[in-house]
């Protein structure tokens, strides 16, 4: 009986999928994928049944979630066809205690019903970014993802309490307990989270929950320079301090390219400065308009600021975090030479914006979109064609372009890698700027939880 057959006896047949281009086409187009065959079980014993034939037989499984990570995690282009192994099925409530504030569900749920659910009872699971409609609970912890809330929450293994996941030869392991406080031996939820599919596939998990805030509010706010929003930065945390839910930078060429290719949004500024800062609260008490105010008119005092628009509703709110939200899209349409996620130390941010220019003129012409999340170091930092040029006219630059961007941010004591995680696009990377140490670390504990190397091979560690 070959495998194929023997996938076919272990799971029902409505675990099944047609191998769309949905699940080997990767959002930016860099990648092409392949499958043996697509499988979406219902439960974790599914997943188990799965992966301990999988694993008997040495056939590469890749965890694919939402299928909308941008380094390649999802995507084997080479080598042994995998099984292509799919959470979307596995989208149930396990628990919700709306007293303790936590939700135990399956990794399938895709984030943005997550939020709904907290909110209807109350509650902010904090987890935010621009594609929370499609990513799924599983291949966010999967990456420990950041978004724009990280400021104030944390990223993703910041909100999580336990897991529950299956290793590569089909053991289960449960650790959902929602408890605060569990000190009993290694953390596997820590090493789980982040691991990109490479240690074991995550099946459910135990969320932290937040007090919804009473009042909300945002302010776009006009800065001359990257280190005028550093100060505005440390004054609003002064003023407000926890509050500050997002705190997030945007460069001028944003806009531009919003304004040359879409999607339309309604820009809150006449005249679009170099540079503005986007800045959201959350409080419990006291109105979050009087508070940014407050911190407008001390930063203006300061010369921190030129100009500034306090929402007045919530859809001016959401309109100003419409601009933040579609200028990735903006920058797919237009068509980069290389993107970047990376992150900088805080108070190297200007350092790195100033710095990085230069150097990337020295290999050609460019066009440079940064934006990103000021309050923990994170920029997007990417580098697209001028005028007139497409990104096929650049495609022997981009080799030399990212080593630019990613040799300065080591440089400054910053990561290649600040919210997307490794994938397959940044192996070379961690081996370049990785510590030796950490490396052979991750090579044992690799190794040790999956020795014939069938979970995600070529992600994060080279096969």
């Amino acid at each position: 009986m070959d495998f194929l057959d023997q996938l076919k006896q272990a799971l029902p047949a409505e675990a099944f999928r047609d191998v769309g281009a949905q699940y080997l086409e990767e959002p930016r187009g860099r990648w092409q994928g392949q499958a043996l065959a697509v499988c979406a079980p219902r439960s974790t014993k599914e997943v188990s049944n799965l992966l301990k034939l999988c694993n008997e037989s040495r056939v590469p499984v890749v965890p694919y979630s939402g299928g909308t990570g941008l380094v390649g995690g999802q995507i084997k282009e080479d080598g042994p066809a995998p099984v292509l192994l799919s959470l979307e099925r596995m989208n149930a409530i396990r628990a919700f205690d709306a007293e303790a504030g936590t939700l135990t569900i399956e990794a399938g749920a895709v984030l943005q019903d997550v939020h709904g659910i907290a909110e209807d009872e109350g509650w902010v699971f904090p987890l935010t970014l621009a594609s929370q409609g499609s990513a799924r609970i599983g291949g966010l912890l999967a990456t420990n993802a950041g978004g724009v809330n990280v400021i104030r929450y944390g990223n993703a293994r910041d909100l999580v309490l336990g897991i529950e996941a299956v290793l590569a030869d089909g053991t289960g392991v449960n650790t959902l307990s929602p408890l605060r406080k569990n000190n009993t031996g290694y953390d596997l939820r820590h090493l789980l989270i982040g691991s990109e599919g490479t240690l074991g596939v995550i099946t459910a998990a135990s969320l932290r929950l937040f007090p919804k805030p009473s009042q909300t509010g945002a302010a776009m706010m006009a800065v001359a320079s990257p280190e005028a929003a550093l100060g505005l930065l440390r004054l609003a945390q002064k003023e407000v301090g926890e509050g500050i839910s997002a705190f997030e930078l945007i460069g001028k060429m944003g806009f531009d390219f919003l304004s040359e290719v879409g999607p339309e949004v309604r820009q809150p500024f006449e005249n679009i400065p170099q540079w503005c800062c986007l800045i959201d609260l959350g409080l419990a008490h006291g109105s979050c308009e009087e508070a940014l105010f407050r911190v407008f008119e001390k930063a203006a005092e300061e010369g921190l600021v030129s100009d500034g628009v306090i929402a007045q509703s919530e859809q001016q709110r959401a309109d100003f975090w419409a601009i933040r939200e579609n200028i990735p899209e903006a920058n797919r349409r237009i068509g980069s030479v290389s993107s970047h996620d990376i992150s900088v130390p805080v108070g190297r941010i200007p350092e790195f914006i100033e710095k990085a220019p230069g150097r990337l003129a020295d290999i050609n012409a460019f066009r440079i979109n940064c934006f990103g999340h000021m309050g923990d170091g994170n920029l997007h930092y990417n580098v697209f064609p001028v005028s007139g040029k497409s990104r096929a006219d650049h495609e022997h630059d981009r080799g030399a372009v990212k080593e630019c961007v990613h040799d300065l941010a080591h440089e400054l004591g910053g990561s290649v890698s600040a919210e997307h995680g490794i994938g397959r696009l940044k192996v070379g990377d961690l081996e370049r700027y990785g510590d030796p140490g950490k490396l052979a670390a991750m090579r044992a504990i690799k190794a040790a939880l999956d020795p014939n190397g069938i979970l995600n091979p070529g992600a994060v560690l080279r096969a």
